[in-house]
């Protein structure tokens, strides 16, 4: 069209210069005239053409202001996209038919003065915009569950974070999360979203084909089963659900990647939680948390600290041991310790080992305690009573003696490249030992530096300066009966209480 403007302007101009530069009016008279004639002839033939291929007068002419209109159609053209493409997606919301979305279509080629041509142009580039955004929406996700993979929660808190990160990127689509426990399929019931999962799940036969198989199960129009593998063993399912009818190929291979995304997260929980278990079962929680966090404290070596150590044992465990079976030695034992060491755990310690009828704990180390002193004092405290409803209980069982010091000490990792455990050394923990051999069963006896660090708030009976053996300097000695302190809780993580 505009073209054609071009040139009728361009015939027009000599037209012109044909009328004043000529010396014949009249033959410049019919110039002008077949000049104009053909110029116009032109001008209708373009605006023809035109109106044929768009169906419609309007807009004719406007092509001579080329910038404004092309921004107006492009204007126009986006609108009419952007509320396409939210029919599309509240038809799939909704469940509208495709009658009611004909007339919807109807209603925007009228406001946006459309043909049909360009209202069937328009719907392609709108299901392409539509398909695109759901991709993107999904690959979202898929970043996200990816992060979720990256962080350490237990495995329901873990499940239930994925869930909701796929179920942001699956918009319309619902899930549930099914997983094996002894054996047999439970489905959480908050591990889903959507409705209608009550009974319109996968069949148990298409849900077996799936663990088997290890992969995706078409389960009918609208559902897909993908399995959940721990160490490549089946571990549960993932069923999909879409309103809209079935599910494309690219759609396949996205749920498929957000599935196994989920399985790493799956495997990496249940890893984490057996080695949590692990590590605090057989060495003190502290330790494990400290290892969990730092590996390279794992290393060989320690380090001078000052600690309070609590060495305890059964007086009168040797004649017990032989006059009962092993097996009753073994339970009266974990009868003991499973109340020794909550008694430490409680205040903040850590218990280093048992050592057969033996337990040694010490306090600020690896967490820093500045009461440690204190808290070694209560711990040993409540240790004799817990006990006291043992042994009333079990005539002829043996009771705790216990010691407590106070000083420096080489705390860290001692054994081999094989083989390690944490532990201290130097001669506070061994004249801990030495004051728990002195104190007779039921008591507790301190050193002279755990005495000074307690003395405002303990109860002590003086012992004077002992000879203990093993050791040439004498050994101030306390009995310590009780503590007359302020009740407050105790932060086990090492804030002075």
């Amino acid at each position: 069209m505009l073209i054609s403007v071009i040139t009728a302007f361009v015939l027009l101009g000599e037209a012109m210069i044909a009328v004043v530069m000529s010396r014949n009016w009249h033959a410049a008279w019919w110039e002008w005239h077949l000049l104009m004639a053909a110029g116009f002839g032109f001008v209708a033939y373009s605006a023809y053409v035109q109106y044929q291929r768009e169906g419609a007068a309007r807009g004719l002419f406007n092509s001579i202001t080329l910038e404004q209109t092309v921004r107006r159609i492009d204007e126009e053209y986006a609108t009419a996209l952007e509320a396409l493409t939210s029919a599309m997606h509240r038809q799939e919301d909704a469940g509208w038919t495709e009658a009611e979305m004909a007339l919807i279509i109807s209603g925007l080629a009228r406001r946006f003065g459309l043909t049909e041509g360009q209202v069937g142009i328009l719907g392609r580039a709108a299901e392409a915009l539509a398909h695109e955004r759901d991709q993107i929406r999904r690959l979202d996700a898929l970043v996200a569950v990816g992060n979720e993979t990256r962080v350490i929660v237990r495995e329901p808190e873990l499940l239930r974070r994925m869930v909701a990160r796929i179920a942001e990127g699956l918009g319309r689509d619902s899930l549930r999360v099914g997983l094996l426990v002894d054996g047999r399929m439970t489905f959480p019931a908050d591990l889903s979203t959507g409705d209608g999962w009550g009974a319109g799940g996968a069949s148990d036969s298409t849900i077996d084909r799936a663990l088997s198989s290890l992969r995706s199960v078409p389960a009918g129009d609208g559902l897909l089963v993908l399995p959940l593998t721990v160490k490549d063993r089946p571990a549960g399912v993932v069923e999909v659900r879409r309103p809209a009818g079935g599910f494309a190929e690219r759609d396949h291979s996205l749920l498929a990647s957000l599935v196994s995304q989920l399985s790493i997260a799956l495997e990496n929980a249940r890893l984490y939680d057996q080695i949590d278990v692990l590590f605090r079962q057989y060495i003190s929680p502290d330790v494990a948390t400290a290892l969990l966090a730092d590996p390279s404290q794992a290393a060989l070596g320690g380090a001078v600290v000052e600690v309070s150590a609590l060495f305890a044992d059964l007086r009168g465990f040797t004649t017990f041991a032989e006059r009962v079976s092993p097996q009753e030695v073994v339970a009266m034992l974990n009868r003991y310790f499973g109340l020794a060491a909550p008694c430490v755990l409680d205040q903040g310690g850590t218990v280093v080992q048992f050592i057969g009828d033996a337990l040694l704990a010490l306090f600020n180390a690896p967490a820093r305690q500045p009461d440690h002193a204190l808290r070694a004092a209560r711990a040993g405290l409540a240790m004799q009573r817990a006990i006291d409803s043992v042994v009333a209980d079990n005539a002829g069982w043996p009771r705790f003696r216990i010691g407590i010091n106070t000083g420096p000490a080489v705390v860290g990792n001692i054994g081999s490249l094989q083989m390690r455990s944490f532990n201290a050394t130097g001669d506070a923990i061994n004249v801990a030992a030495r004051l728990e051999s002195v104190a007779q069963p039921g008591q507790v006896v301190i050193g002279g530096q755990t005495g000074a660090a307690i003395r405002d708030v303990a109860d002590l009976v003086p012992l004077g300066d002992l000879q203990v053996k093993g050791r040439r300097d004498l050994v101030t000695a306390y009995v310590l009966t009780g503590l007359h302190e302020r009740a407050e809780p105790v932060d086990p993580t090492g804030t002075p209480a």
